[in-house]
């Protein structure tokens, strides 16, 4: 039983993968391609009765035919005169219908590959939603990049390149049936040498193999880098790092183009040697056959006719199995890719989350990145619609606590409750959705102003003046009335077109366009001069008793009016109370405020 099973590993695997996506539409491409096989390799037996008729006779022997005579003798049966029109016509029927059948698979073959891509997106973006942030966090950001850009095409490749072997294999398989059938001696001899192809296949579908992987790797490498690049450009430009960062994406770039032209090699020689090893194998078997076993001509030639077609397929699937092995490291990146994303899924609740109505608590709570302790031991109680502010040194778990708060990572230890309800046991989405978050970096997309802040609402005369009052409590209002098309101005990639603060303003007002009952801020005026600071401040305090407000911040200044001030130290909650009396408990706190001259 093991041994099928290993058997089944090493050569259905990839089968396995594609029935997984595709289900039945695997076997209809099969159907489809043995019919037109059949039609064809009937439509050819049809040849040597025409070939006999050459002559003007009517007359034609059936055991030229070999096992295929059955054919002259249905006709017979059925009463009809045997002429050169009924063959003509009939050759011409076995074609037109052949062809019928391989416009069918040509077009079958596209609209199930384009299912395919569709699903194989569909199933990765969503993997890639539901992914666990404490795993996105760790992951290889270049891996994630080129398997959800290039890696997709290529595994698409793969899958034409697969089921065209497969399908060629369908027809090796058919017209070895009808030369068997015809006969069955000379059949065994051709598939012997047929076979014997395969030692030369099989040693370039290694080399294949090994490159394929290559050239993945180089793939996530490069992506990697490249969104670096992108990333850190105002940092290389600057620096002048620029050129010498190029030199390595240069390396990573040489390295991928190496690796083709190896597999372009591979696929050169096999192209190449198919038609002379063919002809080869059918040569050497005639020369057997008539001067060994004194065969019959008329024979070996139908049986010629189904194995020439027969060897140009085995030699095709050869070649198709080689192109897909050029893209096998693609399709087994994109298994154990998808495999990751199930199995570090986001635990997800089954109670829905409607309001936040009471409090959030904290208790005992730890949390850890594999062995390095981030949080421990702490004991918090979050009251709806008040303001907390987190105060810290660098690492002392500020924006940890947050997350943690927020849903985007469970805790390790201990446990968070809403309103008595364990956040564990909450329906993600939905309580997610009742949150804003103001990060340091500013988030932008490439679109316009009012898509950005409404997250693409429509332009309701409702959603406008929403619109316009969040741009007012962000102090951006002003600026966006400057501009030419005001609301519909682009702001390019990553918001290139606009200032730091100006980004920071414009993703304030996106939250507080939101229907939320959490506001968190995570230094999100860190990016602002003092003047626009003060003015956003003041607004945000506005918003007291509206929100319940989470604000981790390094700027000491803008916390003054919270209603609790959390101070944490590696990782534990060091001291809490309000601004005034934490500066008077506290000596580390009263020493962050005069370093800051507040």
């Amino acid at each position: 039983m093991s041994k099928i099973k290993s058997l089944i590993k090493k050569y259905l695997i990839h089968f396995s993968y594609f029935y997984h996506h595709l289900g039945y539409r695997i076997f209809i491409a099969f159907l489809i391609s043995f019919t037109v096989g059949l039609l064809d390799g009937l439509g050819l037996a049809m040849f040597l009765p025409l070939l006999q008729m050459v002559d003007g006779s009517s007359d034609i022997n059936p055991e030229t035919l070999g096992g295929m005579s059955f054919l002259i003798e249905s006709i017979e049966l059925l009463g009809f005169e045997l002429n050169l029109y009924l063959v003509l016509g009939m050759l011409l029927t076995l074609f037109v219908l052949k062809g019928v059948m391989k416009f069918m698979e040509s077009y079958y073959n596209v609209l199930t590959q384009q299912y395919f891509i569709r699903k194989l997106r569909f199933d990765s973006l969503s993997g890639l939603s539901d992914f666990d942030f404490k795993s996105f966090v760790l992951a290889d950001s270049g891996r994630i990049q080129n398997t959800l850009s290039a890696e997709v095409g290529r595994v698409s490749n793969a899958y034409a390149f697969y089921f065209a072997s497969v399908q060629s294999a369908t027809l090796v398989f058919v017209y070895l049936i009808l030369a068997f059938f015809t006969d069955p001696q000379f059949a065994l001899l051709v598939a012997l040498g047929g076979g014997a192809t395969n030692l030369l296949y099989n040693r370039v579908y290694k080399k294949t193999k090994e490159t394929s992987k290559k050239i993945t790797s180089g793939g996530h490498t490069f992506q990697g880098m490249l969104i670096q690049k992108v990333a850190f450009y105002k940092y290389l430009k600057a620096t002048g790092f620029i050129k010498t960062y190029e030199l390595r994406l240069r390396e990573a770039v040489d390295y991928i183009v190496n690796s083709n032209k190896k597999i372009g090699f591979y696929n050169a020689l096999l192209v190449a040697a198919r038609e002379p090893m063919v002809i080869f194998v059918v040569v050497v078997v005639i020369i057997v056959q008539v001067n060994v076993f004194s065969q019959q001509l008329g024979v070996i030639i139908l049986s010629l006719l189904f194995f020439y077609r027969s060897l140009n397929s085995l030699v095709m699937m050869q070649t198709q199995w080689n192109g897909f092995l050029n893209l096998s490291g693609s399709l087994e990146n994109m298994t154990a890719f998808m495999k990751e994303l199930q199995s570090q899924k986001e635990s997800n609740g089954v109670v829905p989350f409607e309001k936040f109505e009471d409090s959030i608590c904290l208790d005992n709570v730890g949390f850890s990145y594999g062995s390095k302790l981030v949080l421990f031991e702490i004991d918090l109680t979050i009251s709806k619609n008040k303001a907390y502010a987190f105060v810290g040194e660098s690492g002392s778990g500020k924006s940890t606590l947050v997350n943690l708060i927020a849903g985007l990572m469970p805790v390790s230890t201990g446990s968070i409750t809403i309103d008595g309800v364990d956040l564990e046991e909450v329906e993600k989405l939905s309580f997610k959705k009742r949150i804003g978050y103001i990060t340091q970096e500013p988030v932008i997309f490439s679109d316009t102003i009012f898509n950005n802040v409404t997250q693409w609402s429509e332009p309701t005369p409702e959603n406008q003046k929403r619109f316009w009052k969040a741009l007012e409590q962000a102090a951006i209002a002003d600026f966006v009335l400057s501009l030419p098309e005001k609301e519909n101005a682009n702001l390019g990639s990553a918001g290139i077109l606009i200032s730091g603060g100006q980004k920071q303003r414009l993703s304030i007002a996106r939250e507080l366009f939101k229907d939320i009952d959490i506001l968190i801020m995570d230094e999100a005026t860190s990016a602002l001069d003092s003047e626009t600071e003060k003015i956003i401040q003041e607004n945000i305090e506005k918003l007291k008793g509206r929100y319940t407000l989470l604000i981790v911040a390094h700027r000491l200044s803008t916390i003054k009016s919270a209603d609790e001030v959390i101070l944490l130290n590696h990782g534990q909650i060091e001291n809490r109370g309000a601004f005034s009396d934490l500066i008077k408990r506290s000596d580390s706190f009263q020493k962050m405020v005069q370093l800051q001259e507040i």
